[in-house]
């Protein structure tokens, strides 16, 4: 039986520089944030929704969702961040497991295939064989996501105080996979659970 793996991560914790070397490996992953960029595109499912809560503020001409903007609405106010998820967080699940079942009944081979999902612990995503973390040490993340994002201190902290901590997150995943170092030094770390699956 194929097996399904959950890879999550705190922001700015070095998660998709994990997914792609899986890419890069010849591995599936689901990627969860696509997935949302795709339902919040023009004629999404989310993207009429958003614009009747939030107002025509948040979108373009052309009915492009202007996501930094929203995501500085959501980070800085945790009713508004608590709206959206309800808004979204049952469309995102019905469509990834959608793409997951789909990819299960393609398979071939008995290679794993990857859910990437960002909140995969807050939103209690469930029915994973394992669950892979990228973590870094906090100073690490605040550097990183302010270099990333051209964010303030304060802003960085709010981002990452919006989520589930790192620590908290350990506690819960299957594996660790400490992404402070330099970049093959986390590749070497995924080879190694790779090999032991």
């Amino acid at each position: 039986m194929k097996k399904v793996i959950g890879i999550t991560g705190g922001i700015a914790s070095g998660k998709s520089t994990v997914v792609d070397f899986l890419i890069s490996l010849g591995y599936a992953v689901i990627d969860a944030d696509k997935l949302v960029r795709r339902l919040q595109a023009p004629n999404g499912r989310l993207n009429r929704m958003i614009a009747d809560t939030f107002g025509a503020d948040f979108f373009d001409e052309e009915q492009q969702l202007n996501r930094a903007k929203l995501g500085q609405l959501i980070f800085s106010d945790s009713k508004a961040r608590e709206k959206l998820a309800g808004l979204q967080n049952q469309i995102i699940r019905e469509e990834l497991y959608k793409e997951r079942d789909a990819l299960l009944q393609r398979a071939t081979d008995s290679q794993p295939i990857f859910m990437d999902i960002p909140l995969l612990f807050e939103q209690a995503y469930d029915g994973f064989d394992e669950v892979w973390l990228v973590a870094v040490d906090k100073e690490t993340q605040i550097e990183r996501l302010i270099a990333r994002d051209h964010l303030t201190r304060e802003e960085a902290l709010a981002r990452i105080a919006a989520q589930m901590p790192l620590a908290q997150k350990m506690q819960l995943a299957t594996r660790v996979i400490d992404s402070s170092g330099e970049i093959e030094a986390t590749r070497e770390i995924v080879k190694a659970y790779l090999q032991s699956l």
